[in-house]
């Protein structure tokens, strides 16, 4: 099964210009104050974690990600990377372009790959309609606390600086 959500939003850097693209290009920072994201690491080529989704009828549903980091002249990309071996697992790609004025335009994409049982008969097809629905609710919501997220690590990060 797979699920997919976006979500698109600008945030002014406190900073300004530079300090928004160093931000950007460091996603461990920028990233870490997303509540829905455990195990966060992030380095200058790459990200990983764990997407933590509460997922109606199915639970609380771990995926993992890792996305490669690419540095734009602009700002920085992230660029998703398949994982083996998992039943569960999510691409995260993202954007980040930053304006003359310090304000970041971020775009990300998700795309979470499910593997469920075959869905047999018509209860298991109405069960598998249900809980893609109750999933690609979740996971709407859970992108739609990316602003709320990003924006208190650039205060943070801001209110660190001198």
């Amino acid at each position: 099964m797979l699920i997919e959500a976006e979500q698109r939003f600008t945030l002014p850097h406190p900073g300004g210009r530079e300090a928004a693209l160093a931000f950007v290009r460091d996603a461990g920072v920028a990233l870490s104050k997303v509540r829905f994201l455990r195990g966060l690491v992030g380095s200058a080529q790459w990200v990983t974690g764990e997407l933590v989704v509460p997922v109606p009828v199915l639970g609380e549903v771990d995926l993992p990600f890792r996305s490669l980091l690419s540095v734009t002249p602009d700002g920085a990309a992230l660029v998703p990377q398949p994982l083996g071996g998992e039943r569960a697992w999510v691409e995260v790609a993202g954007q980040a372009s930053v304006d003359g004025a310090g304000v970041v335009a971020f775009q990300f994409h998700f795309r979470a790959h499910l593997h469920t049982p075959q869905a047999e008969g018509w209860g298991g097809a109405a069960f598998e309609k249900m809980a893609r629905a109750a999933a690609a609710r979740t996971l709407e919501r859970v992108s739609g606390e990316l602003p709320a997220g990003i924006g208190e690590a650039m205060g943070a990060q801001e209110a660190r600086e001198p």
